[in-house]
């Protein structure tokens, strides 16, 4: 709250007694609000804040007789709104040393370093050690404690910027004596409560909360306050206040903060109004969403939209440190082949989140099958059908201690942000990890926990659709796969029928650019159990035989000789257990083909296929 906002800018300068009774202006994002709230309850005094801290802030200023919207980094607006009538806002961190924070105005900087000087000596001499740092600011306190007249005492505040350097994560036996130090002397002033008594607080600042040390984040004296990504209405008036574009509401703008709608319903070079931006630019911070208007905008007034596509699906996996590839699926159901009963009720699930009806959305999914049936494949086509961006997480694991978690919580704080969005998780058995510890310092079940919290989280149904993709869904928790997480169990099998494998070849024919002659295509027994990968590989081995013949057009003898010499990559009881895990997995009798309907039909149908599946796994040493 700058110093020129009258009464409600002095929120925070109130005494004790009085500050109960004080509310923030209308205007404050939702996090400052709570913080505010904190304080004025004299719970706390110590904030960490994580999140979207390197971001621009949202903030009004009075100019004259205008309210004007600012946007502004997180220390100043610490300064020069939260803290924007104190006596003293300093900030540290190790690479500036300490900063008075003063915002514009001379008279109150020259103030703060007055009473700075006359604390810690002359800024001359100011150290950017951390320790001689903080017994300085504890010098401070004690004599602003100690100060007899209530009236004399100074309002503080101490700004620490990147704080995982100060009081870093790690085990008691591992962190380093100096940031012990560091961790008791915040922990000390957590919990004065004569400090909490007085106008004097200390703010943490980290990207990722699990970068900073666990006790300290655990404290009940230690209040934690996340900034989210900024919603579509601080979206627009950044846009409104920075460019230059029509602000009338426009056909072209998305119902809602999707990636747009199908990719053919979109022009090359099509300009976007205002609404179409703030809609389309969901999942991005205001920095990047600056870098990216910048870039794509071709006149003064237009935004093309594929431009700011391609630079937003950049942005997002940098703002993300490489940890998803974002995809842009060109492909529907339409193309999957077989999977009929699958196809279906994706259709159906597609068509509900389309028309808005995510209460009938599923949480997520389990696709699994034996390896090659194109569980990838299908997933990218449901989000192609829905119309909305495919994320595909990467390996967020990391050898150093907390940043597996920090990796992961930056995701998932994109993701919240980004929906309506799908998240496919390949070989989810090994990427999810489980409840123990598995000899990691508890990594991995920290990790399955952040996952499972998220994936259980119903105020994102429909909003982030979790793909979980295995050919060993056995080993995933069953924590991951009850009902509400990943709800709706998919198997998928390989072709049982010669029409079906005969599709499969001209589709795969046509996905690598291969011209089929009249008759190339043979017959095929479905009990050669080919998946989609092992036909494409044929089709692929075909085309070399074609190419080394200097020939164009695929013909019946280079099929014929790619599948004679054909040998797949997994075979017999790997095969075979993977696809009756699948089947025991299965959710919806209609998904199985008539095979093994039949088979669970019979008097202890799943008993025995449980036991054939032991057996199995006994006889490959599982």
């Amino acid at each position: 709250m700058s110093p020129s906002d009258s009464e409600n800018s002095a929120a925070l300068a109130e005494s004790p007694e009085t500050i109960r009774s004080v509310s923030v202006p209308d205007w404050y994002p939702g996090w400052a609000r709570e913080m505010a709230n904190l304080y004025f309850a004299a719970n706390t005094c110590l904030f960490v804040i994580h999140g979207n801290v390197n971001d621009l802030i949202h903030c009004r200023v009075e100019e004259g007789d205008e309210t004007l919207d600012r946007f502004c980094g997180l220390t100043d607006f610490l300064a020069e709104q939260v803290f924007g009538t104190w006596d003293v806002v300093a900030s540290y961190d190790m690479g500036r040393g300490i900063q008075a924070q003063a915002g514009p105005d001379p008279q109150r900087l020259r103030a703060m370093m007055k009473t700075l000087s006359a604390n810690i000596g002359s800024p001359t001499t100011w150290t950017r050690t951390p320790d001689d740092v903080l017994t300085n600011y504890q010098q401070m306190i004690q004599r602003n404690l100690l100060e007899e007249d209530p009236a004399e005492r100074k309002r503080m505040a101490f700004l620490f910027p990147y704080a995982q350097f100060l009081v870093p994560a790690g085990n008691q036996s591992t962190i380093a004596r100096t940031q012990a130090s560091h961790l008791v002397r915040f922990l000390s002033w957590a919990q004065n409560p004569y400090i909490k008594r007085v106008n004097m607080s200390f703010c943490l600042i980290a990207e990722t909360l699990t970068e900073v040390n666990k006790r300290l984040v655990q404290d009940p004296h230690v209040a934690t306050i996340e900034i989210p990504l900024p919603d579509a209405n601080v979206r627009r008036v950044f846009l409104e206040t920075n460019f230059d574009l029509d602000s009338n509401d426009s056909d072209d703008a998305p119902d809602d903060e999707s990636d747009g709608v199908a990719p053919e319903e979109d022009s090359i070079g099509r300009e976007m109004s205002i609404e179409a931006v703030t809609q389309i630019s969901n999942g991005l911070n205001l920095v990047n969403l600056n870098v990216a208007m910048s870039r794509s905008k071709l006149t003064g007034k237009s935004v093309d939209i594929n431009a700011f596509r391609a630079l937003k699906k950049g942005l997002i996996e940098r703002q993300c440190q490489g940890l998803v590839t974002f995809l842009e699926p060109d492909h529907t159901l339409d193309m999957v082949v077989g999977h009929t009963a699958a196809k279906a009720r994706l259709n159906m699930d597609a068509r509900w989140i389309v028309e808005g009806q995510l209460d009938a959305a599923p949480m997520g999914y389990l696709i699994c099958g034996p390896v090659g049936t194109g569980k990838t494949f299908i997933s990218e086509c449901y989000a192609g059908s829905i119309g909305i961006p495919c994320l595909v997480l990467r390996n967020f694991r990391s050898k150093y201690v907390g940043e597996t978690e920090g990796n992961l919580e930056k995701v998932l704080n994109v993701l919240r942000s980004l929906g309506p969005v799908m998240v496919i998780i390949d070989e989810a058995d090994a990427a999810l990890g489980n409840r123990e510890s598995g000899g990691d310092s508890g990594t991995s079940s920290r990790v399955f926990s952040m996952i499972a919290s998220q994936m259980g989280n119903t105020r994102f149904r429909g909003k982030i659709i979790w793909m979980l993709l295995t050919s060993r869904p056995e080993l995933l928790p069953i924590d991951l796969k009850r009902q509400g997480r990943a709800e709706v169990h998919i198997p998928l099998f390989y072709p049982t029928e010669t029409d079906e494998i005969r599709k499969m070849f001209e589709v795969m024919a046509k996905k690598n650019n291969v011209d089929l002659g009249a008759d190339a295509i043979p017959e095929v027994s479905p009990e050669r159990e080919l998946s989609g990968a092992d036909i494409e590989s044929v089709v692929l081995n075909a085309k070399r035989e074609m190419m080394a013949d200097n020939r164009k057009l695929l013909d019946r003898k280079d099929l014929d000789l790619a599948l004679e010499s054909f040998i797949p990559s997994a075979q017999g009881m790997e095969k075979e257990l993977q696809e009756m895990v699948a089947v025991l997995e299965c959710t919806d009798r209609r998904f199985l083909t008539q095979h093994w309907r039949d088979e669970l039909a019979r008097p202890n149908g799943r008993a025995e296929l449980q036991r054939k599946v032991a057996m199995t796994q006994e006889l490959l040493g599982r």
